[in-house]
């Protein structure tokens, strides 16, 4: 089999999956994985034939890629922010909502050196992409070591100078170890658990649980231990940033500004409500 043939037997394996443009790009990051050769590169040697260990590599792949893993975890990388982060099970791969989080960060930002916080950091990008674009100093935490492994090594690639904790920001006993902070960020878990029916089989079946589901009699947990949190560790005039669950806009807005919080709703790039803002 020649790489040209490679690609398009991936194609059309995807094609029941994927709309024709995604099965595209699919293939080729597949390709690329398989073979360490680029789309450039395949474009002009398409007709070099895969050795035994890359066919049989590509093969194993495409029957991940059929029983709906996510290719992301597949290749262990994934892009966010301009840069590559590695990923594997035990953290949410990054999504593009999550980019306009840190956009809102960078152009509201007026002051020098802020410290922040990421609370449920997993793979690092958010706290990573904030280091990479703002002089500031960052602190993330996640309940999980095997996220804050990743997450360091995302750290130490991108030469991001951050302090991880393993912590169960739940817990507020543990608080008084945290500091104190002008900016805290997270996208916690919102999801309900009824939701899941909803939800495609590369989120539900591969996604790690612990970083997207919440109970469904208390769907706003992480954000009222958030909001309390910044009563006792948010420096005067700090902000609060968070990714919400578009369909609890009102009910979140409502929990922050009972905690006397000012706050804003912002839209995503799809017309949902995504993220807040609280001061």
């Amino acid at each position: 089999m020649n790489i040209q043939e490679a690609y398009l037997l991936v194609k059309r394996r995807l094609a029941t999956l994927y709309d024709t443009r995604e099965a595209e790009n699919i293939a080729d990051m597949l390709i690329e994985f398989c073979t360490e050769i680029t789309r450039t590169e395949r474009i002009i040697t398409k007709n070099k034939l895969l050795s035994i260990d890359h066919e049989l590599l590509l093969m194993k792949s495409i029957d991940r890629l059929i029983n709906h893993e996510p290719i992301q975890y597949i290749i262990e990388k994934s892009w966010f922010y301009r840069h590559e982060f590695k990923v594997n099970k035990n953290v949410l791969i990054p999504r593009p909502e999550t980019e306009e989080l840190i956009q809102h960060i960078i152009k509201n930002n007026s002051s020098e050196n802020p410290s922040i916080i990421d609370i449920g950091t997993g793979s690092g990008c958010i706290a990573i992409s904030l280091k990479k674009n703002i002089t500031c100093q960052v602190t993330a935490i996640d309940i999980s070591e095997q996220a804050l492994s990743i997450a360091d090594y995302n750290a130490n690639k991108l030469e991001a100078d951050i302090t991880f904790k393993s912590i169960n920001f739940i817990d507020e006993s543990k608080w008084n170890n945290l500091g104190y902070y002008d900016i805290i960020v997270s996208n916690p878990p919102y999801i309900k658990n009824k939701e899941q029916s909803e939800m495609h089989k590369n989120v539900l079946e591969y996604e790690p649980h612990l970083a997207l589901f919440v109970e469904d009699d208390d769907p706003l947990l992480f954000y009222r231990k958030i909001a309390m949190f910044g009563k006792s560790n948010l420096n005067p005039n700090g902000y609060i940033y968070v990714e919400i669950n578009d369909s609890l806009g009102e009910e979140t807005t409502n929990l922050f500004q009972e905690y006397q919080y000012n706050t804003a709703i912002y839209k995503d790039l799809q017309g949902k409500e995504r993220i807040i803002v609280a001061k």
